[in-house]
């Protein structure tokens, strides 16, 4: 049996939702997912992103895009 505390709370959305929420094309959202940049859970032939995950990667992504960031060195 899969023990689902830290699950009743969690929201998820679609691939459309998640590609309204970041103004981009759900192709963007699906090679995000793909690339394992948004992690996402697979319901059958749709994925479904935990809302959270969504906030983050927004987040990371603006931090990144401030002004005087310096990226690292590969």
């Amino acid at each position: 049996m899969v023990d689902l505390k830290g699950f009743e709370n969690a929201h998820y959305l679609t691939v459309a939702e998640v590609a309204l929420d970041m103004r981009v094309s759900k192709m963007t959202v699906y090679r995000l997912v793909h690339s394992g940049e948004l992690p996402a859970v697979r319901f059958g032939r749709s994925y479904r992103v935990p809302a959270q995950a969504v906030e983050e990667y927004l987040i990371a992504e603006q931090h990144a895009a401030a002004p005087g960031h310096q990226p690292e060195d590969p």
